[in-house]
């Protein structure tokens, strides 16, 4: 009988914790499913009206936010990508005229990029496109549930930070 009584609880647990992966499964999987129409559909409108990637946007985001320019170093760790994966990108930027890639003047192995005039132009119309594009997808929500919404999701950004320090 003790055997029994021990048991229940384990069982209960065990499906409690079932629904509890499954609910955490369901709230990924919407993130995502989100993420990816809203991406996809930025993509489109980037290579059809600007003949421009998302991630050359990305760039000369990350760029606007410093006029003087940042450590090409810095670049991956902003946009969460390999420096690997950054060089071809920062390339082309520099060959088409956006951006300008030179040694710093206190260490020549580092390089700082900067937006050229051309770039910051070319940037501002894009970007000015990318709020509105985003405004037509989400018109259908509700925009008195936004600041509800936002909340809740620096609530669940913020979890999961604390879940990747924990040892």
């Amino acid at each position: 009988m003790a055997l029994a009584k021990e048991s229940t609880p384990v069982s209960k647990n065990g499906a409690d914790q079932d629904a509890e992966y499954r609910t955490q499964t369901r709230v990924w999987l919407r993130l995502l499913a989100c993420t990816t129409l809203i991406e996809g559909e930025l993509r489109r409108r980037f290579r059809e009206e600007f003949d421009f990637t998302m991630p050359r946007f990305d760039v000369l985001a990350q760029l606007d936010r410093e006029p003087s320019g940042l450590v090409l170093g810095e670049l991956p760790k902003r946009l969460m990508v390999s420096a690997g994966n950054l060089t071809p990108i920062v390339d082309r930027l520099v060959e088409d005229g956006y951006i300008t890639r030179t040694p710093s003047n206190l260490d020549r192995r580092v390089q700082i990029v900067c937006m050229t005039v051309e770039g910051r132009k070319t940037f501002r119309r894009m970007a000015k496109s990318h709020g509105a594009w985003l405004a037509e997808l989400l018109a259908d929500f509700p925009a008195d549930r936004f600041d509800g919404l936002i909340g809740e999701l620096d609530d669940l950004k913020g979890a999961v930070r604390d879940a990747l320090q924990k040892p």
